[in-house]
């Protein structure tokens, strides 16, 4: 096998998504798409979360999504929602939608730019909760705005 650059893999997955700029993620989130934070819990301290998102480390995400996991979030195991992932930057962000169109998720996709777009945007954001002390992406969703 031929190796590829990472260069290569972002490209090509990127390639395969239909991804959303900031304000087309927040419309989609509005119709109902789940919008999943891949960031770490200190980022999220740090900059703030999007009302209404899930936290879910990149280091767990297949295993909290697929619904065939015995490790599965109940809330987002569904192969039928319309996730949207969200990272710094949208480059972990594209790389983990592919993956996830592979477990069947067919309306897998991220935020073009990760949540710094979003911010750049002035789209709404709110304080990160605090963490539940459970496992990992296994907790509600972040608040709404108020």
């Amino acid at each position: 096998m031929r190796r590829r650059t990472i260069d290569e893999l972002l490209a090509e997955a990127q390639s395969r998504l239909e991804r959303l700029s900031p304000p087309q993620a927040l419309a989609a989130q509005r119709a109902g798409a789940v919008l999943v934070d891949l960031r770490s819990h200190d980022e999220r301290t740090r900059e703030g979360v999007v009302p209404g998102s899930y936290h879910v480390p990149r280091s767990v995400l297949e295993w909290r999504l697929d619904p065939d996991s015995a490790f599965r979030n109940p809330a987002l195991a569904d192969l039928e929602h319309h996730v949207v992932l969200v990272c710094a930057d949208g480059y972990s962000s594209s790389l983990a939608a592919a993956t996830l169109q592979e477990l069947g998720f067919t309306r897998a996709t991220d935020l073009a730019g990760g949540f710094r777009a979003w911010k750049a945007d002035g789209l709404p954001i709110v304080p990160a909760p605090s963490p539940d002390g459970g496992r990992p992406g296994m907790g509600a969703s972040a608040p709404s705005r108020d």
